[in-house]
């Protein structure tokens, strides 16, 4: 369908063109997500592993509702927070996981687009709605696993400076830290080859498509 292709182009914009999400692209992501999680609930949208692919993208934005409306409500109605800087991390965690889904996600349709461009046939038993939920679910298994780290590492940071200095929290505190920054950085070196990858695929597919 043209309508999934628009979300799919604006989701590339918004994950693997822009350096970094802003307001508007944002809005218009959320917005394309909903009404793709609606026109995928049609039953004229045929049940294919791209469409699975593709709901599960939508449905990544979710995590970015969560964490637009708290901080609305919390600007709104200037609400009190306990432990801001837990909140402030957890918020910023839901946005890097949304981000880090999409990625992978969208480098997932890639792929798929390239196997039924050059493999159709040979690809066939790989390119199966089963497989496709099961990458989906892998890839919200390990970005969740990523964002607790980061989470836990951040509110060791916190209540790192009330720790006593010979506490099991020091080498907790040490441990997770440094785990942290090497995801970190593991994260930036393949979000810059998922970005060169995905052009590479889109332009051998283009130029494949222009000489036929």
């Amino acid at each position: 369908m043209k309508d999934l292709r628009r979300y799919l182009v604006l989701k590339y914009v918004q994950y693997l063109v822009l350096s970094s999400s802003n307001a508007i692209s944002t809005f218009l992501g959320l917005l394309g997500s909903l009404y793709t999680i609606i026109i995928l609930q049609s039953a004229k949208v045929s049940s294919k592993s791209t469409a699975v692919l593709i709901s599960s993208l939508a449905k990544a934005d979710i995590l970015v509702s969560v964490s637009v409306v708290s901080e609305m409500v919390v600007w709104t109605f200037d609400v009190s927070i306990s432990s801001t800087a837990f909140t402030s991390a957890l918020l910023q965690n839901l946005l890097t996981a949304n981000a880090h889904i999409s990625c992978l996600l969208l480098s997932c349709v890639a792929f798929e687009a390239y196997l039924i461009t050059f493999f159709p046939t040979e690809s066939r038993h790989l390119r199966t709605v089963k497989n496709a939920t099961l990458t989906s679910r892998v890839i919200w298994i390990l970005v969740t696993a990523e964002c607790t780290l980061f989470q836990t590492d951040d509110l060791l940071k916190a209540s790192s400076t009330s720790a006593p200095n010979r506490s099991p929290c020091v080498l907790l505190f040490h441990f997770s830290s440094t785990a942290a920054a090497l995801l970190k950085s593991l994260s930036y070196f393949l979000g810059i080859l998922l970005r060169i990858v995905n052009v590479y695929i889109y332009y051998k597919i283009f130029f494949s498509m222009s000489n036929r």
